[in-house]
């Protein structure tokens, strides 16, 4: 008789034993888990306002659905108001009058890899990344930023809705499409570049600048030195001028072509020490590498290249803090 209630006793034991590792099992398998987060595609599955988005993403080129499922990215997801006005601006009727391949590298042009807070954003301020859509020679486009006024992308495109977390990056829903940028999207996007934009558009110009540095047909495709504000008053106080309207017009063109190399995507890399090149003045600039990259003109002054490579679909930006003179008498 004892030996049965002790076997019983021991039975129970077991019993409770078994019970209580069981609810311990539920809590650490599914009971208190989070679930996980949805990833890219997902979200915008689930989002009223990004059903252009999605219908884009299925019909460009490139499976993009694949794509943004996995990685890391951080995504600029225009809305449908915004794919609405991009249709109309361009005169497509529907998303699917747009060429695949172009609007695969438009979408393209809103995908950053790796993961880019609007608290990173905010930290730089302003200055330049690398989207995932490419120019004609497989060259990643750069994406202008500037948060002085919310977060605002090459100057069109303003976020709505800012750190949408997914699973494999972050959503930052914005309010237009980002166009492919040509080399004058970054000159009008960046305010360092605002006097190299008053002089291209000085109303007495015989060339029409603004349209051969937005253009892809010859002679892009185009390198660009682009002198920042500074930079040009220097040459002012040079000069002994106050305004950009006093320097005499057929100089003012030859300055602005001593800054533009013809036919070729010439990034930092392709720079080499003593290389020349010969600008639409018609003058040879020569490059040197000694110290930090700059130029020399004809004139023997030498120009620092400050900020590299900013990419445009018709050519490359370099910035530089002095301007290029064509050959003084």
């Amino acid at each position: 008789m004892k030996t049965t209630n002790q076997l019983k006793k021991f039975t129970l034991l077991l019993a409770v034993l078994f019970m209580a590792y069981s609810c311990s099992d539920d809590d650490d398998n599914g009971g208190t888990t989070a679930p996980l987060e949805k990833n890219i595609v997902e979200i915008a599955l689930e989002t009223p306002e990004l059903t252009s988005l999605v219908a884009a993403l299925s019909a460009a080129d490139g499976d993009l659905v694949t794509t943004l499922s996995g990685g890391e990215f951080t995504v600029l997801a225009p809305t449908n108001a915004a794919f609405e006005t991009f249709l109309s601006e361009n005169g497509f009727a529907t998303l699917g009058d747009v060429p695949t391949d172009v609007l695969a590298n438009i979408l393209l042009n809103h995908v950053i890899s790796g993961s880019v807070s609007s608290t990173d954003l905010a930290t730089l301020g302003a200055g330049y990344s690398t989207t995932n859509a490419t120019n004609a020679d497989g060259d990643k486009l750069s994406i202008y930023f500037n948060t002085s006024n919310g977060v605002v992308f090459n100057g069109v495109s303003s976020v709505a809705a800012a750190d949408v977390t997914a699973s494999n990056g972050i959503v930052h829903v914005v309010d237009a499409v980002i166009g492919l940028p040509t080399v004058v999207t970054f000159a009008t996007a960046d305010p360092t570049f605002e006097t190299l934009v008053a002089a291209l558009t000085r109303e007495d110009h015989q060339e029409d600048f603004v349209s051969i540095l937005s253009s892809s047909d010859e002679p892009a495709p185009l390198t660009v030195f682009a002198p920042t504000n500074a930079a040009f008053g220097d040459l002012l106080s040079f000069l002994g001028y106050s305004t950009l309207a006093e320097i005499n017009l057929g100089l003012l063109e030859n300055v602005l072509g001593m800054h533009v190399v013809p036919e070729a995507n010439v990034r930092s890399g392709d720079l080499t020490e003593g290389m020349e090149a010969v600008t639409v003045a018609d003058e040879t600039i020569t490059f040197s590498l000694t110290t930090a990259p700059n130029i020399t003109d004809p004139n023997g002054f030498v120009s620092n290249i400050i900020v590299v490579d900013v990419q445009a679909m018709n050519g490359v930006v370099h910035a530089v803090d002095k301007v290029i003179l064509p050959a003084v008498d």
